[in-house]
């Protein structure tokens, strides 16, 4: 199996100094902190009400106090219930690296937002999973053993217990001398592309799908998540104002009290795509913020935010509305600040850009549009 492999151990030594440069910010701001709790904690719970239900208010400027965005419904959907596997497979991944997968018998997937697991499931594929990280969240996955530790720490003796015969992953889990370890055991690492956004939902399940040996269920469930996605925004453009300067202004603030940790949320996030998906006007973009960077009070009063969109644990993590405005002071100038207009959402599912997206999408309008309906 090592054969299939392109790359020396040495040669994957230098990219992982690599994926460390270019992702230590993903790192730090997401999987770092070590703060998010248990899959069972930081997963949403559904429950919530569906946009189509809902009284939009016809300012959305005008309203005051916090909200919960939450799935109106959190049951997995596969595409198919038993697909036909072709094997084997051959895939070159994200790193360039030439992959053969021969056996799909017993799957990991395993990313900082449970996306690639969630993938695997609505592909039909899940009772071929055998593990799980922290992340993963939904209810389906919850009696899988735990590959993780210390937040999302991947611990090599627990996924080398579990045997499997594949391992789907991105670089927004660490340490990568794990990764390499489950190279040098034989085992076939795919290697996804890291980043997210709202355009990459239907590459990223074609990517999983080849990988597995399933591209024609991928092409299925991947023309539905883009058709779900596509049908969600126009519904949402038709509440959003029409005037841009009525539109609510919104930036992705990520927290973590404890640590000290407050990051804004930029182009090329991933947030930038969430924002503009819901009609609003993502100011991080507008004021030109880059990335993922460490906030300052100048960036946070000049952006002056109607809603300040958060992770659930995160906003717990800084105790709550209150602690937070206490923590970044510079909030309480901005009407978000001001209006206590502060917008949370699970962890594991505002910026999962998977087969969900549409359903995250519907209840962030619902938290935006008509807050007084959401669950706060």
């Amino acid at each position: 199996m090592r054969a299939a492999h392109a790359r020396t151990r040495s040669g994957w030594r230098s990219q992982a100094g690599r994926w460390r440069a270019g992702a230590v910010v993903v790192l730090l701001a997401l999987a770092g902190c070590s703060v998010a709790g248990s899959a069972e904690t930081i997963g949403g719970s559904g429950g919530g009400v569906l946009l189509a239900d809902v009284t939009p208010l016809e300012d959305p400027r005008v309203a005051t106090g916090p909200s919960t965005a939450v799935l109106a419904d959190t049951a997995l959907r596969p595409v198919e219930t038993d697909p036909a596997v072709t094997l084997p497979a051959t895939v070159t991944d994200r790193q360039g690296t030439v992959v053969t997968v021969t056996d799909t018998s017993r799957i990991l997937a395993l990313d900082v937002y449970g996306t690639l697991a969630r993938t695997v499931y609505e592909l039909g594929l899940g009772d071929r999973v055998v593990g799980r990280d922290t992340s993963s969240a939904f209810a389906e996955i919850l009696d899988k053993p735990l590959v993780t530790t210390n937040g999302h720490e991947l611990h090599g003796e627990a996924i080398l217990e579990l045997a499997p015969t594949v391992i789907l992953t991105d670089t927004s889990l660490g340490p990568w001398d794990v990764i390499l370890q489950m190279r040098d055991a034989g085992i076939p690492v795919v290697v996804v592309d890291s980043a997210r956004s709202m355009d990459g939902v239907g590459d990223l399940v074609r990517t999983v799908a080849a990988a597995l040996g399933v591209p024609d269920t991928g092409e299925r469930l991947a023309e539905r998540a883009e058709a779900e996605i596509a049908a969600k925004v126009e519904q949402i453009a038709a509440i959003a104002p029409a005037d841009p300067a009525q539109r609510l202004r919104v930036l992705f603030l990520y927290v973590r009290g404890q640590s000290g940790v407050y990051y804004l949320f930029g182009q090329g996030s991933g947030a930038d795509s969430l924002i503009t998906a819901l009609g609003a006007v993502d100011v991080a973009t507008e004021i030109g913020w880059q990335g993922m960077r460490p906030v300052n009070d100048e960036g946070l009063v000049a952006a002056q935010p109607d809603v300040i969109l958060v992770m659930t644990k995160g906003l717990e993590s800084a105790g709550g509305v209150d602690g937070l405005i206490e923590r970044l002071p510079a909030i309480a100038s901005t009407p978000a600040g001001q209006h206590r207009r502060i917008v949370d959402m699970a962890d594991t599912e505002v910026l999962s850009f998977g087969p969900g997206t549409a359903d995250v999408l519907d209840a962030l309008a619902v938290a935006l549009y008509a807050p007084d309906e959401a669950r706060a």
